[in-house]
C-alpha cells in the first residue's frame, strides 16, 4: 500500500520530486523498469523517472532491506545498458524510523568493485521544506517534527487552500495512508476531511485492491474448511476458480498448521 502511494506521487508530482532530490525543477517522466534489459526485480515498488540528461531512482522503504545496495547496483548497471550517456540519481528514502545500521549504509562493495547511492532518512528532514511543496506534503508528517498531529493539521489547512479539487483529494488522501505510519487512525480522521479523501484516485485504487484483497481471502477461508472436510482438491478447484497450485500450497499450510 505504501509503495503505491509513494510511486503514484513520485509520477503525479514528478517536478517536486526533481526540485528536491535534483535541486533541479525539471520536467520528468515514467521510465518503466521494463524497459531496462533483464527482468526487472521488484518492478511494483521501483519508481524511475527520466529526463534527456538524467534518471532519477526512488526506493522508498518501510523498514530496513540488506539486498538494498545489491539492487541499486543492479539497476545502475541496467540503466547504463540502456542510457549510457545519461546521469543517475539514486535515493532509498526511508519513511520509518529504525536503529539498523542498514538505513545507513550507502554503498556495494565486491573485489575491485564499489557503487554508491544516496540515502534519505525521513525522520531526520527538515519539516518546513515539505509543506512548501504539494507533492511532498504527505511526507511532512514523517520528517522531524516534534508535534505530528500539528503538523497534520498544517497540512490539512494548506490541503483546504488549494484550488484544484482532485489534487486536493489525492494529496488529503495519501496524507491520509502515510500519516498511518506515525499517528493513530482516530487523530487522522479527525484532523483530515474524509469527503475530499473518497475523490482521489489513490483512495480508490487501494480501496479497490483492498476489496479484491478482502475478497481473495474469503474464498482462501471457504477452501481451508474444505480442505479439513477431506474434499477432493479437483473439486475445490471447480468450484472456487482456484488454480490446483494455489490450493495444495494452502493444504501445505494447513497441514502445518495443524502438525504445530
Amino acid at each position: 500500500m505504501y509503495d503505491n502511494v509513494c510511486k503514484f506521487l513520485a509520477e503525479r508530482f514528478s517536478r517536486d520530486f526533481a526540485n528536491w532530490l535534483l535541486n533541479e525543477p525539471i520536467e520528468l517522466t515514467e521510465l518503466k523498469p521494463t524497459e531496462l534489459s533483464l527482468n526487472p526485480i521488484r518492478a511494483d515498488s521501483l519508481i524511475f523517472l527520466q529526463s534527456e540528461e538524467v534518471v532519477l531512482h526512488i526506493e522508498f522503504q518501510t523498514s530496513p532491506d540488506e539486498d538494498i545496495p545489491f539492487r541499486m547496483t543492479d539497476y545502475r548497471l541496467r540503466v547504463y545498458r540502456r542510457y549510457p550517456n545519461k546521469e543517475m540519481y539514486q535515493v532509498v528514502i526511508y519513511l520509518k524510523p529504525s536503529n539498523s545500521e542498514l538505513v545507513y549504509q550507502n554503498s556495494f562493495e565486491l573485489t575491485n568493485l564499489r557503487h554508491q547511492f544516496n540515502v534519505i532518512r525521513l525522520w531526520e528532514q527538515p519539516t518546513d521544506s515539505f509543506l512548501n511543496n504539494s507533492g511532498l506534503l504527505p511526507f511532512a508528517v514523517l520528517t522531524r517534527t516534534d508535534n505530528p498531529r500539528e503538523t497534520l493539521t498544517q497540512i490539512a489547512t494548506i490541503i483546504d487552500s488549494m484550488p484544484n479539487k482532485q489534487q486536493q483529494s489525492d494529496i488529503s488522501a495519501s496524507t491520509a495512508i502515510l500519516s498511518g505510519l506515525k499517528l493513530d487512525q482516530d487523530s487522522i480522521k479527525r484532523i483530515l476531511r474524509s469527503d475530499i479523501m473518497k475523490e482521489s484516485v489513490v483512495y480508490q485504487e487501494i480501496f479497490h485492491e483492498g476489496e479484491i484483497k478482502g475478497e481473495k481471502q474469503a474464498i482462501q477461508n471457504i477452501v481451508l474448511n474444505m480442505l479439513r472436510n477431506s474434499m477432493n482438491i479437483n473439486d475445490i478447484a471447480k468450484l472456487t476458480g482456484l488454480s490446483l497450485q494455489e490450493i495444495e500450497q494452502l493444504n501445505s499450510s494447513l497441514n502445518r498448521e495443524e502438525s504445530n
